[in-house]
């Protein structure tokens, strides 16, 4: 065997090789990426069976009067104006008192207290109250504006919502405001510019986005909770937006007419489900387009 053969095998072992595990690595990456197609797939079907379900049960049963009319006894024609009002009053107000808690107890964890004590102790209690079941919220503001009062009233259904919100927009005002680079920071000071002044006008339109988010993420997740207003603002079959008695709402409506043995009532439960999932559904849509022509 000459020389120039003999140094050849190790030459053709290497390639051999390189081309095994350049085949191995093709069929892992297509084992990852059908087992992502997977899921995807399952994800979308999941969501279109549940937006048909709502599309057939729900869209028979959207005409006028569930606009106009409030809630009524079974077999009166009843409608959603009531419960749709108060949504939207404890909703907004809700996100409104929340959201710029969250964002300033968020910019403090990212921008005044990211390795320090306080700054890990609240950071702690927010992801606690993230994580916290909402019906224990419920019952918090049960004994906190309820209780002493002798009286379930929206104020109450308000702070609910609202307490469930902050701990949503720190999370990921925090993460925002973390990715942003340093040097950004520090191009902002050099130039004279205060530090407050460069969170809100620099750092607060970098992560706007992902800010926006969080809000919608907020309004998506407050705009469906039945168990915290249950033991708050109650519900309401009357006409009521007087925020110091209790005050009806679409989940609370949807979860009182659901069991129901009436299928009017029924019915009306099933358009209340499909009003807040449009209702989120065009928000986010709404937000993003309005953000895309910003950026």
């Amino acid at each position: 065997m000459s020389t120039t053969t003999t140094a050849s095998l190790p030459i053709q072992k290497s390639h051999k090789i390189a081309e095994s595990l350049s085949k191995r690595r093709a069929r892992v990456n297509l084992i990852a990426k059908s087992l992502c197609f997977l899921a995807t797939g399952i994800a979308v079907v999941l969501l279109l069976a549940i937006l048909g379900t709502l599309l057939y049960l729900g869209g028979s049963g959207i005409h006028w009067s569930v606009f106009t009319n409030i809630t009524k006894p079974p077999g009166s024609g009843g409608g959603l104006l009531n419960a749709i009002v108060g949504s939207l009053i404890q909703t907004v107000l809700g996100v409104l008192i929340g959201t710029p808690v969250g964002l300033l107890v968020g910019t403090f964890l990212a921008e005044y207290a990211r390795t320090s004590w306080l700054g890990n102790v609240v950071r702690f209690v927010s992801d606690v109250l993230l994580s916290a079941p909402s019906i224990l919220i419920g019952l918090f503001i049960y004994q906190l504006l309820v209780a002493p009062f002798g009286g379930f009233s929206g104020v109450a259904g308000v702070a609910a919502l609202a307490v469930i919100v902050i701990p949503i927009v720190v999370r990921t005002t925090e993460d925002m405001l973390t990715l942003i680079p340093t040097a950004l920071r520090e191009a902002a000071v050099a130039l004279g510019a205060p530090k407050w002044k460069a969170i809100v006008l620099i750092c607060y339109r970098a992560a706007l986005n992902g800010i926006a988010t969080g809000v919608l993420l907020a309004i998506a997740r407050v705009a469906g909770e039945t168990a915290p207003l249950l033991f708050t603002s109650l519900g309401n079959l009357n006409w009521s937006t007087a925020l110091n008695e209790p005050m009806s709402s679409l989940p609370v409506t949807i979860y009182q007419y659901a069991g129901s043995p009436f299928e009017d009532w029924v019915q009306l439960a099933w358009v209340g489900a499909l009003l807040i999932t449009f209702g989120v559904l065009f928000i986010n849509i709404l937000a993003r387009v309005v953000l895309r022509q910003r950026g």
